[in-house]
């Protein structure tokens, strides 16, 4: 139905109860970037934080209905739009947790009000504010990244942007602890 903002997914002709706020979904999004949780063919750390999350009473959904609940999934975090397979991945220009603040200043500024005090909001109105953002230091960065990730030459006012703003600008790499380790100790042998 067209205006509606589903609070519960339909999986194998079961109507299953969803935790429909932004913040849901800001923490999945968490939990995707997280190199601590494992994602492979294997083990699906990830796939199984995002299904717990969302889902009010996930541990009613018969496993033989995670393929589906994972597809409704996706469909919902994606706005309601189907998920295209893509085999080449877009290279990332945005961080939820790296760019919070300019993100919350942007929607608030398009809501209106401080969307963090709100006790509910739907995550596709959140989205419908996040695609209305205009001009600003956001949009800015992003357009910065972009162009870096393409190999595109910045103009003059954005090398100068790009050069004073470049710790902000660059999204920074997130490793395991394990990753950590390894890194430092190749550091020490270099030393």
């Amino acid at each position: 139905m067209i205006g509606l903002l589903p609070k519960q997914l339909n999986i194998n002709g079961t109507d299953r109860a969803i935790w429909s706020d932004f913040r849901t979904a800001l923490l999945i999004f968490v939990a995707w970037n997280d190199p601590e949780l494992i994602e492979d063919e294997y083990t699906h750390e990830k796939t199984m934080a995002m299904l717990e999350c969302l889902y009010c009473n996930f541990e009613e959904i018969p496993q033989e209905d995670y393929n589906e609940a994972i597809e409704k999934a996706v469909w919902f975090l994606d706005g309601g739009t189907e998920h295209q397979e893509d085999k080449t991945q877009p290279k990332k220009v945005m961080d939820w947790e790296q760019d919070e603040q300019f993100i919350f200043s942007t929607i608030n500024k398009v809501a209106m009000c401080e969307t963090r005090t709100l006790e509910y909001l739907h995550w596709w109105s959140f989205l419908g504010y996040f695609n209305e953002i205009g001009e600003g230091m956001l949009s800015t960065v992003i357009n910065i990244r972009k162009k870096l990730s393409t190999h595109k030459k910045l103009e003059k006012h954005e090398q100068e942007f790009y050069r004073e703003n470049k710790a902000m600008i660059d999204l920074k790499v997130r490793l395991s602890e394990e990753e950590q380790a390894e890194l430092e100790y190749y550091k020490n042998l270099l030393k």
